[in-house]
């Protein structure tokens, strides 16, 4: 097997260190990136889905203002928004660089996406099932808990990892500034060298990252369908 691995991958095989780093480092910025993200979209999603002309505190300016703020951040590139937030990471994180200097932006470019992944499994419940509810007197954070929350947990799974797979396709594009991660891996030591394999080994790794989360994701979402 080593004979074969040092064949099909003999630059790989050189620093194996160095591609088990780059691994760790995406599954880093991923965990980090991925929990933050989770919480914030998740708040603004409830206040998205709330908020609305039909939800349980209607509010409209609160609704414009948040859902004109998600879509800005939604448009702007990845890569540019590395550049924009450059002084508040280096505010929050104390670097610009690397991996903690790439978390500030993958939360701000992933966040917006999730909530409305959010808001669209919580828009999903039936609403009689909310009226019913209201009718036995229950609050609006018992709305919210034992209503929305409950009955979207499938589709919130679903929203989950398709924000997650997201999230792991931008680690690899912060690989472009140098944040570290199996994407800087692929082209610092692998493209621009034209040591094809490391591209392919990255390749590789990132497609069993992102094929783990679904399988976890496709069977929560199973567990959770009632």
């Amino acid at each position: 097997m080593q004979d074969l691995l040092t064949e099909w991958f003999p630059y790989v095989m050189k620093k194996p260190e160095q591609f088990l780093q780059s691994i760790g480092e995406t599954l880093t910025m991923t965990l980090w990136a991925g929990s933050l993200m989770f919480v914030l979209g998740l708040i603004l999603g409830i206040i998205l889905t709330m908020t609305r002309e039909q939800g349980i505190l209607a509010n409209k300016a609160v609704y414009q203002v948040l859902d004109k703020v998600i879509n800005l951040f939604r448009s702007i590139p990845f890569v540019i928004l590395i550049a924009v937030l450059m002084n508040l990471t280096k505010f929050i994180m104390g670097t610009r660089i690397g991996v903690k200097g790439v978390i500030v932006p993958l939360v701000v470019g992933s966040a917006p996406f999730f909530a409305r992944q959010v808001e669209a499994a919580l828009c999903g419940v039936d609403a009689g099932l909310v009226e019913a509810a209201k009718a036995m007197g229950v609050g609006h954070l018992g709305i919210i808990i034992r209503v929305y929350l409950r009955e979207g947990t499938a589709a919130l799974a679903r929203g989950t990892t398709i924000t997650i797979i997201n999230l792991i396709g931008l680690t690899a594009m912060a690989g472009y500034v140098g944040a570290g991660g199996l994407g800087d891996y692929a082209i610092t030591s692998g493209y621009n060298y034209n040591r094809m394999d490391i591209v392919w080994a990255s390749v590789i790794a990132i497609v069993a990252i992102v094929t783990t989360v679904q399988a976890i994701g496709a069977l929560i979402a199973k567990k959770s369908t009632h």
